[in-house]
């Protein structure tokens, strides 16, 4: 008979090693968190980045489509805090302030924590506001066909994206880190 088995001795792992892969594993978790977290950093300042430029764009393409000028300016009072989130809407009263009367064509919501943001403008007087008359050009919200152009940062730690409005009303993005001719506005 020769199938009969054979008995091992007890399987399992020690305390000893376990302990020693718990501390390998938390070495390394901690090693990458540095790197996660400017992953995430990075992320967030693009998703913001990308929904201002997004905002920026559907402002001149309204402005276009109805032929007259639309704001799109901060949410919160005084008009100077972008992290508030944002407006876009048709200022019928030209007072620069969202009120009763005023068209609402885009509401958003607060930038996530950490994020700031800086406002270099022609005009660069608060309220803040970007404003496009309806041939697709910035202006100015007080006159239709004075051109108003200048770059919003939009800052995360030591991440930076800039938002750069010319004076035709072309809008861009870039990150400095990676482009040429992409100064903004602490670096201005």
């Amino acid at each position: 008979m020769s199938g009969y088995l054979r008995s091992r001795g007890p399987v399992g792992h020690t305390m000893l090693e376990l302990l020693a892969v718990l501390s390998i594993t938390g070495l390394l978790a901690a090693a990458a968190l540095p790197s996660l977290q400017q992953m995430l950093e990075r992320q967030r300042l693009r998703a913001a980045s990308t929904d201002l430029f997004s905002a920026i764009e559907l402002t001149r393409a309204l402005a276009m489509a109805r032929g007259r000028r639309v704001l799109l300016m901060p949410a919160g009072p005084g008009g100077t805090d972008w992290r508030t989130g944002w407006l876009v809407f048709i200022d019928r009263n030209s007072n620069l302030v969202f009120d009763e009367g005023d068209e609402l064509l885009l509401r958003q919501g607060p930038l996530a924590a950490g994020i700031s943001v800086q406002f270099a403008f022609t005009s660069g007087t608060a309220p803040f506001y970007i404003a496009y008359n309806g041939a697709g050009r910035s202006c100015s919200a007080s006159n239709s066909l004075a051109a108003r152009w200048g770059t919003m940062s939009l800052i995360s730690g030591k991440q930076r994206r800039h938002i750069k409005i010319n004076m035709l009303g072309r809008v861009r993005i870039c990150d400095p880190q990676q482009a040429v001719n992409c100064s903004g506005v602490a670096e201005s």
